[in-house]
């Protein structure tokens, strides 16, 4: 009998080993659009590869290509590399490395087979997805960026461009990529003739996007290749003037690398200046939003006095509590829960 091709241990063990664990790790992040025939085999050929390796991490792979986040011990990158790059057509792909990395954002090995590498909810049968905007760099991006027939548009959801964004961008308030894409269309519908200069955290959403864009009309396209990540490592190696302020949110257990100084957001209970974000530590909630040092004291890591008061129940009780508690329902309201004293602050940009 083989292994099995999916990970059977418990995620608070896993966790446990992570977090006590010395081993250097390096957080990586790539993506490409390329038409795979036979998504499950391939899946399970890259899971055999990449557990030898001891890559941890979230894949969506479908018909329509890959996007990773993962992990690997250090010492493994090269032969990583080498490996990933055997496959003909994942050869020289861009690896995004993650600039504010504790090699602690991933406890498992996690590839799934999805309809979609990005949930946009297109009909991609309508446009060219090839035909995507220009990819700019982190120098280009900025000279873009001081050109006043430039709108500037952060393609992430509320809660990430909360706790950081470029300067002078618009940032939608909304709650999925999905919604996005539509609001961005009809807010600029008499700037079609502008620089549109998209960004988001590794530059994925804005490849179809920025393709969709061009689709419905609008002129002069352009998307910062490498998103986030590679904008701030060029920006440091190349010591140019870095137009982003604050963290950049990840989807890992960092949950943020911080990409400068400035904190641009506040606890979402107390309302002082704070960009950590958190999961409430009660199992039965879950929500996802801001929470400062005190606030985490005060109420055990949950969202509020109510979740707290769970944690104090026998195990046994709150399982029971969360009986036909469905969490995915947190997924359209993160940072927005009625209980919390603080909502999420609108930067001047958002709309």
């Amino acid at each position: 009998m083989g292994m099995p091709l999916y990970n059977r241990i418990n995620g608070k063990e896993l966790k446990e080993k992570l977090y006590t664990s010395d081993q250097a790790r390096t957080t990586i992040s790539f993506y490409k659009y390329h038409q795979i025939e036979d998504p499950a085999t391939f899946r399970d050929d890259l899971y055999k590869q990449f557990e030898k390796m001891q890559v941890l991490g979230r894949i969506y792979v479908a018909h329509e290509g890959i996007n990773a986040q993962i992990s690997l011990p250090t010492e493994q990158v090269k032969d990583f590399k080498s490996e990933l790059y055997s496959i003909p057509w994942l050869n020289g792909i861009r690896l995004n490395i993650a600039v504010d990395d504790n090699g602690k954002s991933f406890f498992k090995l996690k590839i799934l087979v999805r309809k979609k590498i990005v949930a946009d909810g297109l009909n991609d049968n309508t446009f060219d997805v090839t035909d995507c905007g220009v990819h700019v760099n982190a120098a280009e991006f900025n000279a873009l960026a001081d050109n006043p027939d430039t709108v500037i548009v952060d393609m992430r959801n509320h809660y990430e461009s909360e706790i950081g964004h470029f300067k002078n961008a618009i940032c939608p308030d909304v709650d999925t990529f999905r919604e996005e894409l539509v609001v961005v269309k009809d807010l600029l519908e008499d700037k079609k003739d502008k620089n549109l200069l998209m960004y988001c955290t590794g530059g994925i959403r804005c490849e179809k996007a920025s393709a969709w864009f061009k689709h419905v009309g609008f002129k002069n396209v352009f998307q910062l290749n490498g998103g986030i990540i590679e904008y701030a490592r060029q920006v440091k190696t190349q010591g140019l003037e870095n137009k982003f302020i604050g963290k950049n949110f990840v989807f890992d257990e960092r949950l943020g690398e911080r990409i400068s100084d400035e904190i641009i957001s506040e606890c979402h209970q107390c309302g002082k200046p704070c960009d950590t974000h958190t999961n409430c530590k009660n199992d039965g909630c879950h929500l996802l939003f801001i929470q400062c040092h005190e606030c985490a004291t005060k109420y055990s890591g949950c969202c509020s006095q109510a979740c707290s008061d769970v944690l104090t129940l026998p195990f046994e009780a709150q399982k029971e509590l969360r009986k036909g508690i469905n969490k995915g329902r947190q997924v359209f309201k993160k940072g927005r829960a009625r209980n919390l004293k603080s909502q999420p602050q609108q930067s001047p940009h958002n709309v």
